[in-house]
C-alpha cells in the first residue's frame, strides 16, 4: 500500500504542479537588448519589437526546463572530464565535480535569461532561482535512483534503448515544477499580485437537468 500510495504521489501529483505553472496568469513585461532586435530583424525582415508583454506561465515553464537541460549536460561533460570525487553510492557515475559544473550550468543560463529580456527582473534571482533549480533535479534524480537500488533494477524499463524508461529521463523535472511553483507563487503574492492570477481554478461545466 506504501509503495502505490508513493507511486500516485510521484508519478501522478508531481507532475501536476508543472500545469499549474503553465497556467499562471500574471503578465510579465520584457524588455530586448537592441542588439538582439537588430539580429531578429535581420533575419526576420520585420521589425522586432524591444518590449513586449507575456504571459508568466511561458516563461516560468520554458526558464526551468532549459535550466535543467543545461545542468544535465554541463554535470555530465564536467564530471566525464573531471569527475574523481564520487557524490554518494546511491548514484555512483555522479561526482561532486560533476555537481560543480552543473550548478554552473543551470545558473548561467538562468543569468542568460536575465540578460536577454531582463526577466527575472533581479540577476541574485536568477542566479538563486538557478541554484535551487538544479539542487531539485538532483534530488528528483537520486530519488529514482534510490527506488531503483532498492528494487534491483539499473534502469526504470528499456522503453528508450540506451536510455532507460521514461521515469529515467524526467526525473530531474518532477520536484523541481513543485519547488519553482511555490518559488514563483511567493514571490509574486509578496509583489501584491491578485490570488485569482496564482491559482487557476477550473470551472465545471453546467449540465441542464432535464426532468
Amino acid at each position: 500500500i506504501t509503495s502505490l500510495v508513493f507511486g500516485l504521489f510521484y508519478c501522478g501529483y508531481l507532475p501536476s504542479f508543472w500545469v499549474r505553472l503553465r497556467l499562471l496568469t500574471v503578465p510579465i513585461d520584457l524588455t530586448f537588448p537592441a542588439g538582439l532586435c537588430s539580429v531578429v530583424t535581420f533575419f526576420t525582415g520585420s521589425p522586432f519589437a524591444a518590449q513586449a508583454t507575456v504571459g508568466a506561465g511561458l516563461l516560468c515553464t520554458v526558464l526551468p526546463i532549459c535550466c535543467i537541460i543545461a545542468a544535465d549536460t554541463c554535470a555530465y561533460l564536467g564530471g566525464k572530464t573531471y569527475g574523481k570525487t564520487p557524490l554518494t553510492q546511491i548514484s555512483p557515475n555522479k561526482t561532486v565535480e560533476g555537481l560543480a559544473f552543473g550548478i554552473l550550468g543551470s545558473m548561467a543560463v538562468a543569468f542568460l535569461c536575465h540578460c536577454l529580456i531582463a526577466w527575472p527582473a533581479s540577476p541574485i534571482i536568477a542566479c538563486g532561482l538557478g541554484f535551487m533549480i538544479f539542487l531539485s533535479s538532483v534530488f528528483g534524480d537520486l530519488i529514482e535512483s534510490s527506488m531503483k537500488r532498492e528494487a534491483g533494477m539499473k534502469d526504470a524499463s528499456d522503453f528508450i534503448p540506451g536510455h532507460g524508461g521514461v521515469l529515467d529521463r524526467f526525473d530531474s523535472y518532477l520536484f523541481t515544477g513543485v519547488l519553482v511553483y511555490f518559488f514563483w507563487y511567493w514571490y509574486f503574492f509578496l509583489n501584491g499580485v491578485p490570488i485569482s492570477q496564482l491559482l487557476h481554478m477550473p470551472t465545471m461545466p453546467i449540465i441542464p437537468i432535464i426532468n
